[in-house]
């Protein structure tokens, strides 16, 4: 049977892109790794089987059955604006002035913190 038929593979992929190991879908399911191994290397699975193995990881059966890692890599690559990949970082907000907002911010922090300081002083003084 071919690939893109072999629901087995579309499993086992669609998984190993959630970062889910075997063993944790088996527990999910309430079967053995082992049994987990065996659907994944089968051509066909039951569509019982399928609902639930989909519910656990997040996805409908039909995405399942519709899997291909090409229409994955598409979304993905359409996904990025085109220029963040050509011309390094692609900000939605403007570098420069981000840093004079900081800057701004450690002015005001270090007025707070002279103030604090002359009103400390002006206690002790007192005494």
């Amino acid at each position: 049977m071919s690939e893109t038929l072999h629901i087995g593979r579309k499993i086992s992929r669609i998984r190993e892109l959630r970062g889910m190991k075997q063993e944790t879908l088996a527990a999910e399911l309430g079967i053995s790794q082992q049994a987990i191994s065996k659907i994944e290397q089968s051509a066909e699975v039951e569509d019982s089987a399928l609902e639930k193995i989909a519910n656990v990881l997040g996805v409908s059966a039909d995405a399942i059955r519709q899997y291909s890692d090409e229409a994955t890599i598409n979304f993905i690559a359409n996904t990025y604006n085109d220029n963040a990949a050509s011309y390094g970082h692609y900000f939605n907000f403007s570098p420069i002035e981000k840093i004079v907002t900081l800057y701004d911010e450690k002015i005001a922090l270090l007025e707070r913190l002279l103030q604090a300081e002359k009103e400390k002083n002006e206690i002790l003084k007192g005494k």
